[in-house]
């Protein structure tokens, strides 16, 4: 594997170290891009979501909180930078790193593993090396001679950084070797706190620091005594510190610093029961063993190019979500109070509009007693929440609001249906519905009353309805799955309210004013100002994967369904329609195709329901190839919290959830030669592709256990109960 890649472009995904699901992820920072720029939102932020760019030159040291693979950010928390020579607190610039205390870098000189990563700053001739526990990361620092040698503690430095996001930070030195504190801001997420515990190897002779608040009214009495050296206790929202040593040629400086959500205390014994008296050494190979154990749930055999990007990609889908509660099970919740997490993990970061279509699902697989720890988390989100709502993009104690959709559902319904929920089913399905009926949030009102949200009320407003739609229909699938009749009528009737923004005149999803007329400046190619978020109505008019059979219908019936999806995956897309994204580059697309997306991540494998399967099994392994390169520069979008890595396992491996709520998976065709995965039912389910090759793409027949697979389904209860599925390949597809 190699965790580079998707670090170069748009990917944003980090080479830092973390454990499997980690609360810390301790990766470098590669310059200190503002949030604003003149008053205004700076677009070159948006580069910085994982705060290390592989096409950088400059490093300004290593923070341990991180998002991987997000189109948007916050984090950067607690960064350290080891330095020689003349103090200085300022980062620098990278053009010129000497006048702060950033350093030159060069990928030559650089090594990230699973659970660990090195480099050599340059300009301080030190080796720096990162480990991480799940809640403790670990700096190693091999110093030159020096009798001025620093560590610097920033706590100005964050990810999606502005004046004013800091609220306050408290440090306190408890004595020459440990050091506590807290660090609160104001984000992404409104109200976050995070506490720290550091603790150094070795002793620091002297330690000070500077405080940028500027001027203030009132400053109380503290300005009796000089806070800036050797103070013991200070404060302030814009703080930073640093350490001072003598070092020996070749010393390294060791520094564990432990996160927690609650309290300085916790933090200290998170880092003394997790890391405790455990050298750098011991740590790194405890997680990479970990790592490994991780890893071995799907055994492949491929070509070395396979290899690394699948374990590459199974490697990022088990960095989020995070672990969100200390070592004694003490975690903060919405509320704002201290929470005891009862026999689960409670977890954080979920990207659920991207993380719903492919990731939980890959999860109600190989990782399900996570997973249902997972909706143990939403529906922990949930009873603490005032706004009574299961979370749309949670972090930190925090709702992000983020995307559209009210996707949690769709994560709770397909968990409890593939039998991976050990909690009170009803009360889930209580909360799927109370979120959707929250009439005041995001034009859910306008969606009940009318079956669709008029343009005028929402700049988004067919992409809402089409996954509210499909979001009604995981919710109908659960009301079924426990017995509750009324509630699977309703949200069945509500499911198909995605008929109202399609226009049979044209064939395309369209916005809908609220005088029931569609609007009529329209453009189909277009992302901006035509009623979607990321994406265009090419390819959210595909968007009902909870009715293929319907839409195709609607489109004219199977032939014309199906030319209509070639002309997708074969049109030319003018570079002024995706423009306005972020996140997308030319790579990112294939004909219309948007795969650096999330809204179309079904969309090839629709040919099976218009009777030309042939055409996604060839569209999918070309997807493969052109989207998916093992390189830093390899994506052509962000990976998503590990949205685009699960949909590349899945397809890799021959079958896709078109629909999450069913037990049902679309074949495709496989790109490896064999795998076994490793369920933790104890049970194995084997994959082989017989004479697979490159351009063996078809599948001529498909046998689960020997017997023959017909309609292109494989079932979840299939795959758990285990078994083998055979691929028979060619280079020819059969009619």
């Amino acid at each position: 594997m190699n965790p580079f890649i998707g670090t170069e472009k748009m990917g944003h995904t980090y080479p830092g170290a973390t454990a499997p699901f980690g609360a810390v992820q301790l990766s470098p920072e590669t310059d200190t891009i503002s949030y604003a720029m003149n008053g205004k939102y700076n677009g070159d932020v948006y580069k910085y979501c994982a705060g290390y760019r592989y096409e950088d030159k400059t490093i300004v040291g290593f923070s341990s909180t991180h998002f991987s693979g997000t189109g948007h950010s916050d984090l950067g928390d607690f960064l350290i930078m080891p330095t020689v020579g003349k103090l200085q607190l300022n980062p620098g610039t990278a053009t010129n790193p000497e006048n702060g205390y950033r350093s030159r870098f060069s990928h030559q000189n650089e090594k990230a593993e699973a659970g660990y990563y090195q480099v050599k700053l340059e300009d301080h001739n030190i080796l720096a090396e990162l480990t991480s526990t799940t809640r403790v990361g670990v700096h190693r620092y091999t110093f030159p001679k020096s009798d001025q040698a620093h560590l610097i503690l920033d706590l100005m430095a964050g990810i999606y950084n502005y004046d004013g996001k800091n609220i306050w930070t408290y440090v306190r030195v408890e004595n020459e070797n440990i050091v506590t504190g807290y660090r609160q801001t104001n984000g992404w997420a409104r109200t976050r706190t995070v506490y720290f515990a550091m603790k150094f190897s070795k002793s620091f002779k002297s330690y000070g620091q500077k405080n940028y608040d500027g001027k203030q009214v009132y400053n109380g009495f503290w300005r009796k005594f000089d806070q800036t050296k050797n103070f013991p206790e200070i404060a302030g929202k814009n703080l930073k510190m640093y350490f001072d040593f003598d070092t020996n040629e070749n010393e390294a400086i060791e520094v564990k610093l432990a996160i927690s959500p609650v309290s300085q205390a916790n933090a200290l014994e998170n880092l003394e029961k997790e890391a405790g008296n455990l050298s750098f050494d011991q740590i790194k190979t405890q997680t990479q063993n970990n790592w490994n154990k991780e890893l071995n749930k799907i055994v492949i055999k491929g070509s070395e190019n396979e290899k690394t990007n699948f374990y590459t990609a199974m490697y990022h889908t088990f960095i989020n979500p995070t672990t969100y509660m200390d070592v004694n099970g003490e975690y903060k919740g919405l509320d704002q109070n201290i929470h005891q997490a009862d026999n689960f993990t409670n977890y954080t970061t979920f990207s659920l509009w991207d993380t719903y279509r492919t990731f939980h699902p890959f999860f109600n697989i190989i990782q399900p007693k996570r997973n249902n720890d997972m909706v143990k988390s939403m529906m922990a989100h949930y009873d603490q929440f005032s706004v009574k709502m299961l979370p749309i993009w949670s972090h930190y104690a925090n709702d992000n609001w983020c995307m559209s959709g009210y996707h949690s559902v769709s994560v709770v319904a397909d968990a409890i249906i593939k039998g991976n929920y050990s909690g009170d089913a009803k009360a889930a399905l209580q909360a799927c519905v109370a979120t959707a009926n929250k009439r005041d949030y995001e034009g859910i009102g306008q969606y009940i009353d009318l079956g669709y949200i008029p343009a005028e009320k929402s700049g988004t407003s067919v992409s809402n309805t089409l996954e509210y739609a499909y979001d009604d229909w995981a919710i109908a699938q659960l009301a079924k799955h426990v017995g509750e009749t009324d509630i699977y009528n309703q949200f069945m009737k509500r499911s198909e309210n995605w008929k109202n923004n399609f226009d049979k005149n044209i064939g395309f999803m369209r916005p809908r004013l609220a005088d029931g007329s569609f609007k009529k400046d329209f453009n189909a190619l277009s992302t901006h100002g035509q009623g979607f978020i990321e994406g265009n109505s090419w390819n959210y008019s595909f968007f009902v994967p909870q009715n293929p059979d319907e839409l195709i219908q609607l489109m004219g019936g199977k032939k014309k369904f199906a030319s209509k999806l070639d002309e997708l995956f074969t049109m030319h897309l003018p570079d002024e329609f995706f423009a306005d994204t972020e996140d997308i580059t030319r790579e990112g697309i294939i004909g219309g195709y948007v795969h650096g997306n999330e809204p179309a991540h079904h969309v090839v494998y629709l040919y099976n329901w218009a009777g030309q399967p042939w055409k996604t099994q060839a569209q999918i392994r070309r997807i493969l190839e052109m989207q998916y390169k093992a390189t830093p520069d390899g994506w052509g979008g962000n990976d998503d919290a590990g949205q685009m890595s699960a949909w590349y396992i899945l397809s890799s491996l021959g079958f896709y959830p078109v629909a999450p709520g069913s037990e049902d998976y679309a074949i495709g065709s496989p790109a490896i030669e064999h795998a076994v995965l490793n369920l933790e039912n104890g049970k194995t389910f084997e994959i082989e592709a017989i004479n697979q090759s490159p351009k063996n793409v078809y599948v001529q027949k498909v046998l689960l256990n020997g017997k023959e697979i017909k309609n292109f389904t494989l079932k979840h209860s299939e795959i758990m109960n285990g078994g083998t599925l055979s691929f028979y390949m060619s280079s020819k597809h059969g009619k």
